[in-house]
């Protein structure tokens, strides 16, 4: 079973990120059991939501307390929350950010550090910091559990308030491309 935990603040869509994934995820024929945690519910407060999958039936219904990748669509929500609270060891983490791996304080347990400028993407696709297609590109790129046509068809199958799909087909296809995936020498050797 593989366990992710998407952190973002609220308005971001980090919820219906993790619907979207799920999708992806079931129409490659596989159990997901997707759980958002509101929490505030107000924008810009932080937000959470948890999804796990397995090629099996999935019974567990608990929130994530040790995920093997942890996903962070908005690059100052670590400011305010531990994103890598008990993140298994030999975990990848998928950030937007414009840093380099090389410039950021990263636990020693990680193996796999994907990094992506996703609210630059944002900027230039919606005019507004919503990146959360994008960093489902870039899990896809970091970790392979899901293709990127899966996500382009999860995508064609959700409703989109304020952002069209060919949009955000090219948020999920650049988040791809652009992300930037550094083995870490301390869990490499």
């Amino acid at each position: 079973m593989h366990e992710v935990r998407i952190h973002g603040r609220g308005g971001q869509g980090a919820v219906l990120a993790s619907g979207i994934l799920a999708a992806a995820l079931v129409g490659e024929g596989r159990h997901v059991m997707a759980i958002p945690a509101f929490g505030f519910e107000r924008r810009g407060a932080p937000v959470v939501a948890f999804l796990r999958f397995d090629d099996h039936e999935i019974r567990r219904v608990t929130n994530i307390y040790a995920p093997d990748t942890v996903i962070v669509i908005d690059p100052t929500v670590a400011r305010s929350v531990d994103v890598f609270a008990g993140m298994k060891p030999g975990g990848t983490l998928v950030q937007s950010t414009k840093k380099a791996a090389a410039d950021m304080v990263l636990p020693s347990h990680l193996a796999r550090v994907a990094l992506c400028d996703a609210v630059g993407i944002a900027m230039a696709i919606f005019k507004r910091p919503i990146t959360n297609t994008i960093m489902l590109g870039a899990f896809a790129r970091a970790t392979g559990l899901v293709g990127i046509d899966s996500l382009v068809a999860a995508l064609e199958a959700t409703d989109f308030r304020d952002a069209g799909l060919k949009q955000n087909i090219e948020a999920v296809r650049r988040g791809f491309d652009e992300t930037i995936i550094t083995q870490l020498a301390a869990q490499a050797a």
